[in-house]
């Protein structure tokens, strides 16, 4: 069974950074993009960001470009998720994703595999 595991989540400050880790295990993903999606309560649930299997592309949700990073390290299954500057806004539920596809994709039905989600609160 392919399992994701996200971790890093918590509470911070307006302003403030956190870094968020999504793990894989049961099989090694070296020729699939990764995603990061969020929910807030209520909300449907939405692209952040995505990166290619080789980490070379990335694409970015307009609300998060220049604050947010996406990269991978592929010999550890790992993706990361480095957010900057966190706006009250960007409370949500986020979520790692793989996609069906070795190249970016911002679509969320491209992804077949999730993770259980780890909760960020950005105070104001």
């Amino acid at each position: 069974q392919v399992q994701l595991e996200e971790s890093g989540g918590g509470l911070v400050q307006a302003g403030g950074s956190l870094r968020l880790s999504c793990a894989v295990s049961g099989r090694t993903f070296n020729n699939n993009g990764m995603g990061w999606f969020r929910q807030a309560p209520g909300k449907e649930r939405e692209i952040v960001a995505a990166i290619s299997w080789r980490g070379g592309t990335t694409g970015y949700a307009d609300s998060v470009k220049g604050r947010f990073t996406i990269s991978r390290d592929t010999a550890k299954n790992t993706v990361y998720l480095q957010m900057s500057d966190l706006k009250p806004e960007d409370t949500a539920i986020y979520y790692c994703a793989v996609s069906v596809f070795s190249s970016v994709s911002m679509r969320l039905t491209d992804y077949n595999y999730w993770g259980q989600g780890t909760q960020v609160t950005v105070s104001p």
